[in-house]
């Protein structure tokens, strides 16, 4: 039994010391809920503010993307070194082990393939679903500009309205088709209104060209897509810069997977994302790992 107040003969109430509440590290986040809150905190380094997702989710409109063919050989002994997992439902479950404690950010649209015009998406996994699946984040896709513009803008708003009822944050992710111009101006406009609407964080990509005013004008985290397959440096480089010019990490597939040290890579990227890291040390790094390697 424990003991009554009155056995106790000294108290420490620390009534000279106000009470400590931390200001929230994430930009644009203090005001959320506390469940909200620690889901984007397993996703954000603390520590560096920023984050390295690893984005394997190219099949539900792509198919098996090379490099992707074999998740479980290409992309589980990966996992340990990103900071969240950005996957599709049905790979979770048939691939990925329950014992696994890297948080998932789960891809919560489709509905087109690669041979249909791709911003036909509708909300292809529900709010039940994300939380069966216990995961920190929902990924849709919004076609600013494209021919189904507004349903996918639709598509996220309805996907916040769920995940805010829960306490799961959604992760609007900005397409741009092959017609659309990649500027900042497009950038400004597409980040902007996703973060208006309700997106608790957003991919876009990265350009060389007054990116800094893409992040300064979007109230909420920015995350940038790596993309096309690029040289190692030129990957180190884009990702420096986006963090220096205001980003807070990347969300990288292809320029990890498709790397002939895929291991190596993404220890390289984390350097640069959480450790500020410059890319040659980075890409030193790398080649270091990789000859460890052979």
């Amino acid at each position: 039994m424990a003991d009554t107040d009155d056995a106790q003969e000294v108290k420490e109430f620390h009534t000279d010391v106000k009470q400590q509440t931390e200001s929230y590290f994430l930009k644009g986040s203090n005001s959320l809920d506390w469940g909200m809150k620690n889901r984007l905190a397993r996703i954000f380094n603390s520590r560096s503010g920023n984050t390295v997702m690893l984005a394997v989710d190219h099949g539900y409109f792509q198919g098996p993307t090379t490099g992707l063919e074999r998740i479980d050989l290409n992309i589980m002994p990966l996992v340990p070194y990103a900071d969240t997992l950005m996957l599709t439902r049905g790979i979770l479950r048939s691939l990925v082990p329950p014992s696994m404690t890297t948080p998932i950010v789960l891809r919560a649209s489709g509905g087109s393939s690669i041979l249909k015009e791709l911003s036909n998406e509708e909300i292809a996994v529900g709010i039940e679903e994300s939380i069966r699946l216990n995961v920190c984040a929902m990924a849709v896709q919004v076609f600013i500009g494209a021919e189904y513009e507004k349903q996918s803008i639709i598509n996220m708003t309805r996907l916040v309205d769920m995940g805010n009822r829960y306490g799961i944050p959604t992760l609007a992710v900005t397409a741009v088709g092959k017609d659309m111009v990649r500027d900042a101006r497009y950038f400004r406009l597409a980040t902007r209104l996703c973060a208006e609407l309700g997106a608790h964080y957003i991919k876009t990509y990265y350009i060389e060209e007054d990116f800094e005013t893409v992040t300064s004008c979007c109230p909420v985290p920015i995350v940038i897509a790596g993309g096309k397959k690029i040289p190692e440096l030129d990957a180190l480089k884009m990702a420096h810069n986006a963090i220096l010019k205001g980003a807070n990490g990347v969300d990288m597939g292809r320029n990890i997977f498709q790397s002939e040290s895929p291991t190596s890579m993404i220890q390289a990227v984390a350097a640069v994302v959480h450790d500020r890291e410059t890319p040659d040390k980075a890409f030193e790094l790398y080649n270091e790992l990789s000859n460890q390697r052979t």
